[in-house]
């Protein structure tokens, strides 16, 4: 039997972390790019996200005026036990947790086409940002974990879900990521982004990589592949806010899934904001 309250509790001040707090490696690797920045005006633009991101973690305020849509993962261990009761108090954690952010109202009112044609008018509450469905996996400790991830506008409006025949050379799959990557960065404006990429069997199961490798990515900690995606794009010479500068991408978070016997693979790419990823965890 959970303890309801607690359970809401924890989720929503989860969120708040969340929407107003970088991860400590984050910070590092900010000051890192910072030190190696020697476009004067992208160094500016580097210092100043990471001042915003100083003040809004001391006043939990949020990082960013876009602050995102909730998507969960939940993390069960062996032994552990989902109930209703459980998604019931995590679904009020977030609601509460939109409203202590603040979170910004954006969830449209209205039927299917009125959400569609935003014709049914805002919902004044902060609570009306409904989260993403749920995604479930496995972890190896017996526990009930939940990651929460705020997931602003304008990285969805950039980021691609698609396939590409790989030709039996993975090159070929980095080199389009590398594309698509490019475009996306160059177009999203608040960079430096950081790159959440999955791969996978179809579109569902992409995306799913693309949200579990910002769970489990670490600045700290890149591996050879990644490395190259965010090498190849910083050459672009994109840099912050676009104005140039050695750093496009701070770091490339990727996760490939299962592949089946076929001529193409299913690839998401997401260029992260320079917020982004937001997010926190929690055990339940």
């Amino acid at each position: 039997m959970i303890d309801y309250e607690r359970t809401v509790a924890l989720v929503r001040d989860a969120l708040v972390e969340a929407g107003s707090t970088f991860r400590e490696d984050k910070k590092v690797i900010y000051k890192k790019a910072i030190a190696a920045e020697t476009n004067e005006k992208a160094k500016w633009v580097l210092e100043t996200v990471l001042e915003n991101a100083e003040a809004a973690e001391k006043n939990h305020s949020p990082l960013c005026d876009d602050t995102g849509i909730p998507h969960l993962i939940l993390e069960v261990g062996e032994d552990a036990v989902i109930t209703g009761r459980l998604l019931d108090a995590i679904k009020q954690g977030v609601q509460e947790g939109l409203r202590k952010l603040p979170g910004r109202p954006m969830g449209i009112m209205g039927d299917d086409a009125h959400r569609i044609d935003q014709s049914g008018g805002l919902n004044p509450d902060s609570a009306g940002v409904e989260a993403a469905p749920i995604l479930l996996r496995r972890c190896g400790d017996n526990v009930i974990r939940l990651h929460i991830l705020m997931f602003g506008g304008g990285p969805a409006i950039r980021a691609k879900t698609y396939r590409i025949f790989h030709r039996h050379d993975m090159q070929v799959v980095v080199d389009e990521i590398v594309n698509w990557a490019r475009e996306g960065v160059s177009q999203l404006g608040c960079s430096p982004c950081t790159l959440a990429v999955g791969v996978g069997r179809s579109h569902f199961e992409a995306t799913a990589m693309m949200l579990e490798a910002q769970v489990d990515g670490r600045y700290e900690i890149q591996s050879e592949l990644e490395k190259e995606i965010t090498r190849r794009v910083n050459e672009a010479d994109i840099g912050p806010l676009g104005l140039h500068g050695r750093t496009s991408v701070l770091a490339t978070f990727m996760k490939v899934g299962p592949q089946r016997a076929s001529g193409v693979r299913i690839v998401c790419v997401r260029p992260a904001c320079c917020f982004e990823p937001r997010i926190a965890s929690v055990e339940l």
